[in-house]
């Protein structure tokens, strides 16, 4: 397996990125270990996913599966939707988009699912039209500090 450094960031990840958006939709968690076994046998060591992917439920396997093999790992997870969206349930206001507050929100709520302190690459799912993007970078600066 190749690896390539993540910008300035220090971090080196497999040139291939293992998605795990199908873990909790279509791979149940015992698949879903086969799959990330298979993976870091081969030398990949980049995963991502992201809030919304199955309700949460995708963040919640990989957590459940990673184990101590934790801090060998580059996990990377996004923020940006409200999964009740993509489930049919109603969204507060003020529980999706790129807001100082959705993002603290959420990250939170990604930390506890993958069972995990620091989340290493954590990206924007999307733009927000709504929300300045100064505001955005502040709270993604801020996560970084």
């Amino acid at each position: 397996m190749e690896y390539r450094r993540i910008g300035a960031t220090g971090l080196k990840v497999s040139e291939l990125c293992l998605g795990c958006m199908t873990f909790g939709r279509e791979t149940d968690e015992a698949t879903a270990r086969k799959i990330l076994d298979r993976f870091i046998d081969v030398g990949g060591n980049f995963l991502d996913t992201a809030n919304v992917y199955a309700a949460g439920a995708s963040e919640a396997i990989l957590g459940n599966i990673l184990g101590e093999r934790r801090n060998s790992l580059v996990v990377a997870t996004k923020v940006r939707f409200n999964a009740n969206a993509f489930i049919g349930k109603p969204v507060p206001p003020n529980q999706i988009g790129l807001s100082r507050g959705h993002i603290m929100s959420e990250v939170e709520n990604s930390l506890r699912r993958l069972k995990t302190d620091y989340i290493d690459l954590y990206q924007v799912h999307s733009w927000d039209f709504e929300t300045p993007i100064e505001e955005t970078m502040r709270a993604l600066d801020d996560l970084v500090r």
